[in-house]
């Protein structure tokens, strides 16, 4: 049974070639962390991100250099560029002429209305989208002082304001994201803010952490709005390289069945039962998986008495024993395999089901 609520019904906007809200499929996102100014090396990060999946990448802009860059990272990338901007409203002119395809800032810290104007019909112009991204530790003075804290309700209002700035200029191309560290406040808030607007709303849990926490607090930030029908885009954010986010963001999304893409691994967690190193295995596995995008359900399972039958909806499969192992499709024996060959023999297999090519598999990649 399917209880994942309808879909919030919010208005239609495009960030370079890919739809956001009004029903468009959930879009995943990243922000690079290399310096904008060296566009080298920003360009091979965000390579790297559009192989594992990433839709839309953001970039900081610091000064008029990084200004300089974000043409010739536009164009050597494949993906949509947001440019990330603060306190200055030159620096958003200045990326808007750039050509990049979106803007994150908030209209109320780059100057006063004349300036939010200048930027608002620059944008309207190139039909370049702009995301108010409010987050909990740049709320208002005025806000913190009423409210004590940086609560749900004060980064609505925040939120809310920003938006009256742009649309008070006929501006109306907007995303909005209210982004906490605490995983009930980010819940609280976009539901506050869903009921008031039908913007596109892009989810995330800022400052989330190191891998297995802001894995953890972003499946249940993100996954429980998700699950609520609200949200368009989402960021998982991890102290971390940036390409480890977007696994995290596909694992939350096909986990309620809103986004199929990519390997879907299972394995068992060993017991006493297990008679192979199954934990390197699997993690090299996960490792060359990754570059997989058919959607494809893979089990690696470290006993052959009960693996098939445990993962019996699985696709294709291994499962290993004492010297030897079994590969199986939808939980019925294919082969009997030696150990050493296991991982080889369920690569092909994948790229034989699939047709994509896992490249750079070598024999340091085959044995755990």
């Amino acid at each position: 049974m399917n209880t994942i609520l309808p879909r919030r019904n919010s208005k239609r906007i495009h960030v370079g070639s890919i739809p956001i809200g009004g029903g468009a499929p959930i879009v995943v996102q990243s922000m690079a962390n290399t310096d904008t100014r060296d566009w080298r090396a920003t360009v091979e990060q965000i390579r790297r991100l559009e192989e594992a999946g990433c839709q839309l990448v953001r970039v900081a802009v610091v000064d008029e250099e990084a200004v300089q860059q974000l043409g010739r990272i536009r164009r050597n990338i494949g993906v949509p560029l947001i440019a990330d901007i603060h306190f200055d409203h030159r620096l958003a002119l200045g990326a808007i002429r750039e050509g990049v395809d979106g803007l994150r800032l908030n209209p109320g810290n780059i100057g006063g209305r004349d300036r939010v104007a200048r930027v608002a019909a620059a944008a309207l112009e190139r039909q370049v989208p702009i995301r108010i991204g409010v987050n909990s530790g740049s709320i208002e003075k005025e806000l913190l002082a009423r409210d004590g804290h940086p609560t749900p309700e004060a980064m609505v209002e925040s939120a809310l304001k920003h938006v009256q700035l742009l649309e008070d200029e006929g501006f109306d191309l907007i995303k909005i994201s209210l982004k906490s560290s605490s995983v009930l406040d980010t819940i609280a808030s976009y539901r506050l803010l869903s009921g008031k607007t039908d913007y596109p709303l892009h989810l995330g849990v800022t400052e989330a952490g190191t891998v297995v926490d802001g894995a953890v607090k972003s499946a249940l930030g993100i996954g429980l709005l998700l699950l609520e029908g609200i949200g368009d885009t989402l960021r998982v954010s991890l102290t971390s390289d940036p390409e480890e986010e977007i696994p995290v963001a596909y694992s939350i999304l096909r986990s309620l069945g809103l986004r199929h893409r990519g390997v879907e691994l299972i394995s068992c967690p060993t017991c006493g039962r297990t008679e192979m190193e199954l934990i390197p295995l699997v993690q090299k596995a996960d490792k060359i998986l990754r570059k997989i995008r058919t959607p494809l359900k893979v089990a690696i399972m470290g006993c052959v008495v009960n693996g098939p039958g445990e993962a019996r909806e699985a696709d294709v499969g291994i499962a290993g024993g004492r010297g030897s192992g079994i590969l199986f499709k939808k939980g019925e024996l294919v082969e009997k395999i030696p150990q050493k060959d296991l991982l080889t023999r369920l690569l092909a297999e994948v790229e034989s089901m699939t047709g994509e090519k896992l490249h750079g598999k070598g024999p340091q990649d085959q044995q755990p």
